[in-house]
């Protein structure tokens, strides 16, 4: 068995719309499959598309999907725990439990109100991606205004991320706002689920420099496995590779992780199909050459490490 720690899902948002429940559903993840693993770490990102509140006032959502998945947790006590720290992971392992922690996909989701980062700091959360794919009162997106970097709301907003021990995500972020994140120099800066633009040409991957830069900070980025981020619709095993092996080329050997994006994509690449994949996953890098030392770092100490740093 294998250790995983997973930065990044849509599990909470897509069980509800479903109206399944979190130990055992028919999305990518579910903690009845996490029992596979010796140690499962997960981070469930809350999400809401802000398209469908038009007066942009989505706190209440958060609320509700926090609530759920806290909900869930406690019907599932026996197997599975809410952590905030790298310690309380530590214990879950040492219980035999999956260790469950909080996301914020969107600074919407906290209606882009740096006094609204108290109450995430509250609920426990790691870290809140600045943008999804709308453009918000922070900073415009890899596909809407993607030449807007950081209001001086967005600047305000990341300073109390940090004042408050809560990381700022880049994953979606356009361009000119990810710089304007990393030049604040305040601290780690991670994108939960963001792949190699030089290895797949899309606008929600990372450049050489940008990776570069995360590594500067002592952050992150985590590994997605959506197909279109791999390399299009083919996505393959081959072209995952090729993401893993230019990233650590560039100095990725602690920063590179695991940011699956499961139940937030369509189409998982190399013919993955949920969390017993990564297994199968864990054996293809095996035999691609990477040994158990590197492995466990990709598949799970490095969002250790950075976790630690802010604690």
């Amino acid at each position: 068995m294998i250790r995983c720690f997973d930065a990044h899902c849509d599990t909470v948002s897509r069980c509800m719309a479903a109206r399944e429940g979190l130990y055992e559903n028919t999305g990518h993840i579910d903690l009845r499959r996490g029992l596979a693993f010796s140690a499962y770490a997960q981070i469930f990102a809350l999400f809401y598309n802000s398209a469908r509140t038009p007066d942009g006032r989505c706190l209440g959502e958060a609320t509700r999907q926090r609530d759920f998945l806290m909900a869930e947790l406690g019907r599932s006590a026996e197997c599975a725990v809410f952590c905030r720290t790298t310690a309380e992971i530590r214990h879950a392992q040492e219980q035999h439990k999956i260790a469950a922690l909080l996301g914020i996909e969107g600074g919407e989701l906290l209606d882009c109100d740096p006094d609204n980062i108290a109450t995430a700091a509250a609920w426990g959360a790691r870290y809140v991606t600045l943008t999804w794919n709308h453009t918000n009162a922070l900073s415009g997106t890899n596909c809407e205004q993607s030449d807007r970097g950081l209001t001086d709301r967005g600047r305000d907003f990341v300073r109390t991320l940090y004042a408050n021990g809560i990381l700022p995500d880049v994953s979606h972020l356009s361009d000119p706002g990810f710089w304007d994140t990393v030049e604040l120099g305040l601290g780690p800066v991670i994108a939960t689920h963001s792949n190699s633009r030089a290895i797949c040409p899309h606008p929600r991957n990372l450049t050489d420099d940008m990776f570069r830069a995360i590594v500067a900070t002592g952050g992150g980025a985590g590994l997605n496995l959506y197909s279109e981020f791999v390399g299009g619709r083919r996505g393959s095993a081959d072209m995952l590779l090729r993401h893993v092996d230019h990233l650590l080329a560039l100095g990725g050997e602690d920063a590179l992780c695991l940011g699956a994006d499961m139940d937030g994509c369509e189409t998982l690449t190399a013919a993955l199909t949920g969390l017993e994949s990564l297994p199968a996953l864990y054996e293809t890098f095996e035999r691609h050459g990477f040994d158990k030392p590197l492995l466990d770092k990709l598949f799970f100490d490095n969002w250790m490490r950075i976790w630690s740093l802010v604690e």
